[in-house]
């Protein structure tokens, strides 16, 4: 079975603001998503932190806030948002029956605990001892255990009553991929009806900073154009993005139609030596050429900024275009930061918002020529990608309804 998927549901949330409509508002004026880049409280390296957050619309108990991090409320609230505009929110059956499918990053360090254990631990009579005291009194359950993906799920859960089977994914761009393609291959072959799918990136902690610096990748200077920066290129941003994926038969029988189809969403892991990645894509590519309508594709980018990878992938988008009457590309994290685990998500959450107005928002670097080639009305398809700083290479098509 090969069913069609729809998506009838989004949730976005990042630096840019909340829902496609603030999102395709700040993308169309330059000046306002450069004034969204935090470039002092993590000097020398900037970050795009999220928008204001209104928690109580979406968590509503001051327990359930606390007892998470800023990555679970991003979560959470983009899977309110999703499950809103799809119809879901409030109706206790057919969330019993919603599938959920999380992707997110192995934990979050609490900076203010740290420092206390770092002052206190010379001091101690038994360290050991004293390290596990402060450690088990003082972190919250969501950081002291780490494996996020499994406690966002839960949140999502508790909050919003989603309590189908549950799978979660951790490792980075690859994890956000394989989230949205493992929903799109459960609903596709009749395994499941209704699925969400969430993601989130907390960039602002210093603690990525940390995790990030000493392999020369963040961006240590003022922000650059994406596509020209070097190996040390990428700029964090907190992201939550999440995706209602539906069967059309169940859709219709509860009187939904799609914001957009999913047709195909790949993935692959290449080695990495010069040329890889490359030719992992262009497999992908061979795959969804068929499908595309001369002139009417557009393609949303999840290049990381770190140039060697970034360059590759550039080439090869320069040389997908001319076969499908041209293709204009825009390079998001340039906008909103590059958001690791949810990066895929957020762009497919954007892509839909681009089909809807049938066309791509302004150029977000007006002297790249693969950003102002190609048609930008008239959009009928957009193209998805995702290749990992490190690892991944992945793919996905949408369609206009």
């Amino acid at each position: 079975m090969n069913r069609d998927v729809w998506i009838t549901g989004r949730g976005l949330l990042s630096a840019l603001g909340e829902g496609g409509e603030a999102h395709a508002a700040a993308l169309r004026e330059p000046a306002r998503w450069r004034a969204a880049i935090d470039e002092t409280s993590f000097a020398p390296f900037p970050v795009h932190p999220i928008g204001a957050l209104d928690l109580d619309r979406f968590i509503p108990k001051k327990g359930d806030q606390r007892a998470m991090g800023s990555l679970m409320h991003y979560a959470v609230a983009a899977s309110g948002l999703a499950l809103q505009e799809a119809g879901l929110a409030g109706d206790a059956a057919l969330l019993a029956r919603t599938d959920l499918v999380v992707a997110g990053p192995g934990g979050e360090r609490d900076l203010a605990v740290d420092e206390q254990i770092l002052a206190g631990i010379e001091q101690a009579p038994n360290q050991g001892a004293f390290l596990n005291e402060r450690l088990l009194n003082d972190l919250r359950p969501t950081l002291f255990l780490a494996q996020l993906p499994n406690l966002i799920a839960g949140n999502i859960s508790i909050v919003h009553g989603v309590t189908g089977s549950s799978r979660t994914f951790m490792g980075e761009e690859l994890a956000g991929i394989d989230a949205v393609r493992d929903g799109f291959a459960r609903v596709r072959s009749g395994q499941s009806e209704v699925a969400l799918v969430s993601g989130a990136f907390n960039a602002s902690r210093w603690d990525m900073m940390l995790l990030y610096r000493p392999s020369g990748l963040l961006l240590d200077q003022a922000w650059q154009p994406l596509w020209r920066r070097s190996r040390a290129g990428i700029a964090l941003g907190s992201l939550g993005a999440a995706l209602v994926l539906e069967s059309p038969e169940h859709a219709k029988a509860r009187g939904r139609v799609p914001l957009a189809r999913l047709t195909s969403v790949m993935a692959d892991r290449s080695g990495r030596q010069p040329g890889a990645a490359a030719a992992a894509a262009e497999q992908q590519w061979a795959s969804v050429a068929p499908r595309l309508a001369r002139g009417k594709v557009g393609l949303l980018s999840g290049a990381c900024g770190s140039g060697p990878i970034v360059g590759e992938e550039h080439d090869l988008l320069r040389r997908w275009g001319p076969p499908v009457g041209g293709l204009a590309v825009r390079g998001t994290a340039a906008a909103w930061g590059h958001a690791m685990e949810a990066s895929f998500l957020g762009n497919l959450a954007l892509a839909i918002t681009c089909l809807e107005q049938g066309r791509l928002f302004a150029a977000l670097d007006a002297d790249e020529p693969i950003e102002t080639a190609g048609p930008v009305q008239g959009l009928t398809q957009i193209l998805v990608t995702g290749w990992g700083h490190h690892r991944g290479e992945g793919l996905a098509l949408l369609e206009a309804p």
